[in-house]
């Protein structure tokens, strides 16, 4: 028996449905990916920045005890 012209227009919604669904998954996924991998890149920056004020510190720490002690 043929199928009628409502049920055919009917599987090709749900097709079309079905593709929009995986499409908007596979975004939020690369959108996830995306933000998850800036945030590492962020926390690597600020640890960095973290490190290298901590190592200027010292640095001018140890400038000013020499100074002193020159004095």
């Amino acid at each position: 028996m043929l199928k009628s012209v409502r049920s055919k227009a009917e599987e090709k919604f749900r097709a079309s449905q079905k593709k929009y669904e995986q499409a908007l998954n596979e975004r939020e996924k690369a959108r996830k990916k995306e933000a998850e991998h800036t945030a590492s890149l962020r926390a690597l920056r600020l640890a960095k920045e973290a490190a290298d004020k901590e190592a200027a510190d010292k640095e001018a720490a140890e400038k000013t005890a020499a100074n002193k002690k020159k004095k």
